[in-house]
C-alpha cells in the first residue's frame, strides 16, 4: 500500500466513513454478545463513538499508513501487512475504546472484558478493517492511493 501526495479531503472522508461504519457495527456486536452490556448501554456507547471516530479517523489512517510502511521495510509479504494492520488497530483503538466505555458508565469488569475481547478479536478485525479501509479509499477515489497486489 502506498499513498503519494498531500492530504486530500477524499482521504479524510474515506477514513472517516470507514471508521464510523466499521466501529459502530463491530463495537455493538462485541458489547452486547461478548461483554454483556445491555442494548441501551451499547447504543449509548456507539452514539458517543460516532463523534469520537470522526475525530480520530484521519489520524488513525495516518498512523496505519505509517505502520504499513514500517512493515513493508521488513517484508513485502501480505502476512507482514496483516500484522502491521493488526498492530496499528490494537495500539490506536484500545485506549479510545476504554475511554468511551468508561464515559457511558460501563463497569470496570465490562470495560476490561470489552477491551480485551476487542484486542483478541482484532486478530481478525484489525486486518478486516484494513481491507475495508482500503476498499473505502478506492471507492472514494483517494488521489495517489494504490494497493499493491
Amino acid at each position: 500500500m502506498s499513498r503519494k501526495g498531500p492530504f486530500s479531503i477524499r482521504n479524510a472522508a474515506a477514513d472517516t466513513f470507514a471508521m464510523v461504519i466499521f466501529c459502530f457495527i463491530t463495537g455493538m456486536f462485541i458489547e452486547i454478545f461478548i461483554s454483556g452490556m445491555t442494548f441501551e448501554q451499547s447504543l449509548a456507547s456507539r452514539m458517543l463513538s460516532i463523534p469520537v471516530n470522526i475525530a480520530i479517523a484521519w489520524p488513525y489512517g495516518v498512523f496505519r499508513d505509517f505502520m504499513l510502511r514500517q512493515g513493508s521495510r521488513v517484508s513485502s509479504m501480505s502476512f507482514i501487512k496483516n500484522v502491521a494492520d493488526l498492530t496499528a488497530y490494537v495500539l490506536f483503538q484500545s485506549p479510545v475504546y476504554a475511554a468511551i466505555l468508561f464515559t457511558v458508565g460501563a463497569s470496570t469488569d465490562q470495560i476490561i472484558t470489552a477491551v480485551s475481547s476487542n484486542a483478541a478479536v482484532s486478530c481478525v478485525m484489525g486486518v478486516f478493517y484494513g481491507y475495508f479501509l482500503d476498499a473505502c479509499r478506492k471507492a472514494f477515489k483517494v488521489p495517489g492511493y494504490t494497493q499493491r497486489v
